[in-house]
C-alpha cells in the first residue's frame, strides 16, 4: 500500500458518548453484538450455531428494524436457486418505494406531513422549501399524468432535468405508477443523452427549458430534442419552464411538446400508489463503465429501497433534525441514493442548482451556514479545488451545524482529507468515505460512525455485504497490506438483476473474472492494512502496466500531492516503444508555486522514491486546471486523449471544456 507515512495514524477517535449515541450502536445492543468486528461478521459471513447465514439473517432482520413497509410479506428472505448472479430478493413480497418515501409521511395523521422534505436553492439565490405535503400531491400530478399517456407497470420514462424539486416528484411519480425511472445527468451532450434513450426507449421525456451555472444561462432543451430526433422513441415530451413561460423565453417548443403546467399542474393530486412484486424494476441508471456502450444498470423498488435506507441510517447516523445535502445531479447514483434514503425516515435534503464557486468560492459554506445543514457530501476532488482557494474563505463561515461529512467517487490525498476534516469539519465531523457504485445503488465499502479514522480511509465492508479482497487466482490475500482486487462473494438486495440489454454482458462484466465460486468483481484496487483499514487504489482495470509491473493511476497522483508545491494531481498511461506504457502526469500548483524544472525533476524523482523507478513519470506538466464533470471528478480519459492527440468525442458533458486547451499546451 502506498504508505501515508507521518499519515498513517488513527486521527478521528470518536467519543465514547458520540459512540453510544449512533444508530449501528443501538442495533449492535438490540441484537447483543459487543465489537465492530463481531457486526461484519454476524452480518456478512457465517456464523456459529445460527442455520442461515449472516447475509440472509441480516437483509432479512433489516426491514423491520427500519419500519419498511411491504403491502404483502415476502416468503423468503431470497431465491438464489439460479445462482447469487441472478439472485431474487424478497420474493412473493408486494411493495413501492414511493409508499415508503412519501405517502406515509404524507397521510393525513403523520407526524411528517408538514416536516419539509426539500430546501431548494438556485444559484441566482432563490430558496424553496418543500413540504411532504405538498410533495405527495405533486408527485401523485405527475402519476396521473404518466397515466393519461399511456404509461404502464415497466414502461420507461426518461429524467434529463435540471436540479430543481420537481425532479423529486418525477422520480416518486415514476415509481407510484410502476414506470421505471430513466435520470440522465443534465450535463450530458446530445451523443451521450440520445445513446440512453435510443436504449431504454422512453416514451415520455422530462425535461428542462435550462438551469443557471456560473451566471449563466444554460439551455437544455434543444439538447434534448436533437438527442430525441437522433434517438427517436420519445412521443411526450413535458418542459419544465425553469426561466419562465416558454412564449417569453424563446424555448423551441415543437409540437406535441407540452409545458409542466399544462400536462402536470392540471392533473388531479390524488393517486393510489400500486402495489409492485418486490423484483419489479424502480429505476434504470447509466454506468459510462470503461469501455464500450454505456451500461444500463437495473434496480428493484425492493432492493433499492433496502439498501439506500440502511446506508443513510446507519452509515449516516440518521437523525430526524437532519439537513441532508450531498453534492449531485439527478442523474448520477449519489442523487436518487440521497433522496430515496433521507426520505424513507421522512428526512430533509438541501439540493443546489448551480456551481461550487458561484458568485464566490465559498458558497457551499454559505449554504451549509444559511440552511443548518448536518450531513455534507462531496468528491475529493472538488475538495481539492475549494482548499486551493484558501483557508479564508472557509473560516469566514459558522459550520458548527455539521456532525458528519461524506465523499466518494475516487482516492483521497491525506491533506485534502485531513482539510476537509479539520477546516470543514472543525476536526470533529467524521469524514464517511464511501464507495461501491451505480451497480448497487450504494456502497461496498464504508465506515461506520461509530468506528475511528485514519486518513482517506473506508472503513471496512457494509453491512450485509460480503466483500473481499483477493489475488488473481481468486484466492483472499494472504498478507495484510497486499494489494488485491475488491470482489463481492455474494449478492446482495440492491444489486442491479442483470444489465437492460443482455444477460450475457452482465456476466462477462462483473461474474466473468472469478467463476468457482462465482464472486462479482467490482474492478477496484484495494487494500488492508495492519490495523483493519481499508483503502482503495483506483480501477484495476486503469491499471499502469510499466514494462511489466503495474501500479493504480491514484498512487502515482497521491505521491506527487505529498509534495507541499502540488495541489492537484492526474496520472495517465500513454503508448512507450521501450516499456509498453510510461507514465505521464499533470499537476495543479498550490497558487503560490511557479512552474520550473527543477521542480519537474523534484516531482519525478518523488514518484521514483515512493513508487519505484520504473514509475518515474516520463512527463511531468504544468497546468491550471483539469477537465471535471458537473460533480467535480477529473475527466482523466480525456487527458489521456488530449495528449496523445486522439480524437475527444463529444465533450460537452465536462464543467469546463476550455481546460482542454489548456492539457494540449502545457510544456
Amino acid at each position: 500500500m502506498q504508505s501515508l507515512g507521518e499519515f498513517d495514524e488513527v486521527v478521528h477517535e470518536p467519543s465514547a458518548e458520540f459512540v453510544q449515541s449512533t444508530n449501528v450502536r443501538a442495533f449492535m445492543d438490540a441484537y447483543d453484538i459487543a465489537e465492530y468486528d463481531e457486526l461484519i461478521s454476524r452480518t456478512t459471513g457465517s456464523v456459529e450455531g445460527v442455520d442461515e447465514s449472516g447475509i440472509d439473517w441480516f437483509w432479512d432482520e433489516l426491514p423491520e428494524y427500519l419500519g419498511i413497509d411491504f403491502y404483502t410479506e415476502y416468503d423468503a428472505v431470497r431465491d438464489d436457486s439460479e445462482g447469487p448472479q441472478f439472485t431474487e430478493w424478497y420474493p412473493g413480497g408486494e411493495i413501492n418505494i414511493a409508499h415508503n418515501t412519501l405517502d406515509r409521511h404524507a397521510a393525513p395523521n403523520s407526524e411528517t406531513r408538514n416536516t419539509v422534505a426539500c430546501i431548494w436553492e438556485g444559484e441566482p439565490g432563490e430558496v424553496r422549501r418543500v413540504s411532504y405535503h405538498d410533495l405527495h400531491r405533486q408527485a401523485n400530478r405527475v402519476a396521473n399524468a404518466l397515466d393519461e399517456r399511456g404509461i404502464e407497470e415497466g414502461d420507461t420514462v426518461g429524467l434529463y432535468m435540471p436540479m430543481v424539486p420537481e425532479v423529486i416528484s418525477i422520480l416518486y411519480g415514476c415509481f407510484k405508477v410502476g414506470a421505471i425511472a430513466v435520470p440522465i445527468f443534465s450535463g450530458f451532450g446530445v451523443d451521450a443523452t440520445a445513446t440512453r434513450i435510443a436504449d431504454a426507449e422512453p416514451t415520455v421525456l422530462f425535461t428542462g427549458d435550462g438551469f443557471y451555472r456560473r451566471g449563466n444561462e444554460v439551455r437544455l432543451k434543444a439538447a434534448a430534442d436533437d438527442a430525441m430526433s437522433e434517438a427517436g422513441h420519445v412521443e411526450h415530451t413535458i418542459v419544465y419552464e425553469r426561466f419562465g413561460p416558454v412564449a417569453e423565453t424563446g424555448t423551441p417548443m415543437d409540437k406535441g411538446d407540452e409545458t409542466w403546467a399544462e400536462a402536470v399542474g392540471t392533473a388531479s393530486p390524488a393517486f393510489e400508489t400500486r402495489q409492485l412484486d418486490s423484483s419489479a424494476e424502480s429505476m434504470l441508471l447509466y454506468s459510462s463503465g470503461t469501455t464500450g456502450e454505456p451500461k444500463g444498470i437495473v434496480h428493484t423498488h425492493a432492493g433499492l429501497l433496502t439498501q439506500c435506507a440502511k446506508e443513510i441510517y446507519f452509515g449516516f447516523d440518521h437523525n430526524p433534525a437532519d439537513r441532508f445535502f450531498w453534492v449531485s445531479d439527478i442523474g448520477w447514483m449519489m442523487g436518487p441514493w440521497s433522496l430515496i434514503g433521507n426520505h424513507t425516515f421522512g428526512g430533509t435534503i438541501v439540493m443546489y442548482e448551480g456551481a461550487p464557486d458561484h458568485p464566490d468560492p465559498d458558497r457551499f459554506w454559505e449554504i451549509i451556514e444559511r440552511h443548518g445543514v448536518s450531513v455534507f457530501g462531496i468528491s475529493p476532488t472538488a475538495i481539492r479545488a475549494l482548499r486551493k482557494q484558501g483557508d479564508e474563505w472557509v473560516s469566514g463561515h459558522d459550520l458548527s451545524s455539521l456532525r458528519l461529512l461524506g465523499s466518494t467517487g475516487e482516492p483521497w490525498d491525506p491533506e485534502s482529507w485531513l482539510w476537509f476534516y479539520e477546516q470543514v469539519g472543525g476536526g470533529e465531523a467524521p469524514i464517511m468515505n464511501i464507495s461501491g457504485g451505480t451497480e448497487i445503488c450504494g456502497c461496498f465499502l464504508m465506515p461506520m460512525p461509530n468506528q475511528p479514522l485514519k486518513p482517506c480511509t473506508l472503513g471496512g465492508p457494509g453491512l450485509g455485504m460480503a466483500v473481499d479482497i483477493v489475488d488473481p487466482d481468486g484466492e483472499s490475500v494472504a498478507e495484510e497490506g497486499e494489494r488485491g482486487f475488491l470482489v463481492c462473494r455474494d449478492s446482495c438486495p440492491s444489486m442491479t438483476k442483470s444489465l437492460w440489454s443482455s444477460d450475457e454482458r452482465y456476466i462477462e462484466e462483473y461474474w466473468s473474472s472469478f467463476e468457482d465460486p462465482p464472486m462479482w468483481d467490482h474492478g477496484d484496487w484495494a487494500q488492508k492494512d495492519a490495523d483493519g483499514f481499508w483503502f482503495l487504489h483506483g480501477r484495476a482495470d486503469d491499471a499502469l502496466n510499466v514494462a511489466g509491473r503495474k501500479v493504480g493511476p491514484a498512487e502515482v497522483e497521491g505521491a506527487l500531492m505529498d509534495h507541499d508545491a502540488v495541489n492537484q494531481a492526474a496520472a495517465v498511461g500513454v503508448h512507450d516503444d521501450t516499456t509498453g506504457t510510461a507514465v505521464v502526469t499533470y499537476v495543479v500548483l498550490e497558487d503560490a508555486e511557479e512552474p520550473s524544472d527543477a521542480l519537474r525533476e523534484e516531482l519525478r524523482g518523488r514518484v521514483g522514491e515512493d513508487l519505484g523507478k520504473p514509475f518515474r513519470p516520463r512527463e511531468v506538466l504544468f497546468v491550471e486546471e483539469f477537465p471535471k464533470t458537473q460533480s467535480g471528478k477529473i475527466v482523466r480519459r480525456a487527458i489521456s486523449a488530449a495528449y496523445q492527440g486522439e480524437d475527444l468525442g463529444d465533450m460537452r458533458s465536462i464543467e469546463n471544456p476550455d481546460a482542454l486547451e489548456g492539457i494540449e499546451a502545457a510544456q
